[in-house]
C-alpha cells in the first residue's frame, strides 16, 4: 500500500519508468533464460538468485553469475549467453504489467510527458517494447548503453530528464527494484516503488505500491483509476 503519509497528489512534471517488471513483464522472460543458463550447468536456479539479480547492472549481473556459476572470471563470457537466452526468449508473447498501459495513456492524456529509464541494453529493450506492442509509447527511452553509469548511479534517470527538458526534482520515477529505487533517488525525483516479485525490498521509495492498477498510486498522481 502507499505510505500514510503521501501527499495528495504529486503533479509530476514528468514520469519515468522502469522497464522489466515495472512496464513489462519481462522479468519473466529474463526468469525463463536465467534457469536454462543454470539447467546447462546441472544447476537450480532459486529465488535467493532472482533477488540479486533483478534491476542490476550487466556488470553487477556478471559478478553475480560467476560467483552463483563457479566460473570465475568467465563473466563476460556468461553474459554473452544469457543475452542469447533472453533474446530467444523475447521471440515469444511479452506481456505489460497489470495497469501499466493504462496509466501511460491517462499520464499521456493529462499532458504528462512519459519516459523509459532501463538498466537493459537497448536492443533488448527496443525488441520488448516491439513485441509487446510499445515501440512508440514513450516520448524518451534511455539504456544502459547510453551513460557512464548505470543504475544505482543516478545516470538514466538524470539523463531522461534532460531529454524530456524537465527537473529531476520534479519528476516520478517508477521501479521494482532496490537498484533502481536507489538511481532514482539519488537523481532526486520521487520515486513510487511497485513489487514484481516477492520478497524484493523497496523500502528506500518514497511511496510503495502492490502494483501500477493500484487505484492510490493513480490518485498519488492526479489521476482517475478506470474503476473509480
Amino acid at each position: 500500500m502507499a505510505d500514510a503519509t503521501a501527499p495528495a497528489v504529486l503533479r509530476p512534471a514528468a514520469v519515468v519508468f522502469d522497464n522489466d517488471g515495472t512496464f513489462l513483464e519481462t522479468e519473466d522472460v529474463w526468469s525463463r533464460a536465467e534457469g536454462e543458463l543454470f539447467r546447462r550447468r546441472g544447476l537450480e536456479f532459486r529465488a535467493e538468485h532472482k533477488l540479486e539479480l533483478i534491476g542490476t547492472s550487466f556488470v553487477r549481473a556478471s559478478e553475480s553469475l560467476e560467483r552463483f556459476l563457479g566460473e570465475p572470471g568467465r563473466g563476460p563470457q556468461i553474459m554473452e549467453e544469457l543475452v542469447e537466452l533472453v533474446h530467444a526468449e523475447l521471440d515469444g508473447e511479452v506481456a505489460v504489467m497489470p495497469g501499466a498501459a493504462e496509466l501511460v495513456v491517462a499520464l499521456q492524456d493529462a499532458g504528462i510527458p512519459v519516459a523509459m529509464a532501463t538498466n537493459a541494453a537497448r536492443p533488448f529493450a527496443e525488441k520488448a517494447l516491439l513485441r509487446a506492442g510499445h515501440a512508440d509509447t514513450f516520448d524518451v527511452l534511455v539504456t544502459a548503453g547510453d551513460v557512464e553509469h548505470p543504475k544505482p548511479a543516478p545516470d538514466i534517470y538524470l539523463k531522461a530528464a534532460g531529454a524530456l527538458g524537465v527537473d529531476p526534482a520534479a519528476c516520478v520515477a517508477v521501479e521494482d527494484s532496490p537498484t533502481g529505487v536507489h538511481s532514482g533517488v539519488a537523481a532526486g525525483m520521487t520515486v513510487l516503488g511497485v513489487t514484481s516479485f516477492p520478497g524484493i525490498d523497496l523500502s528506500h521509495a518514497h511511496h510503495r505500491h502492490p502494483s501500477l492498477d493500484d487505484p492510490a498510486l493513480w490518485s498519488l498522481l492526479g489521476l482517475a483509476h478506470p474503476r473509480g
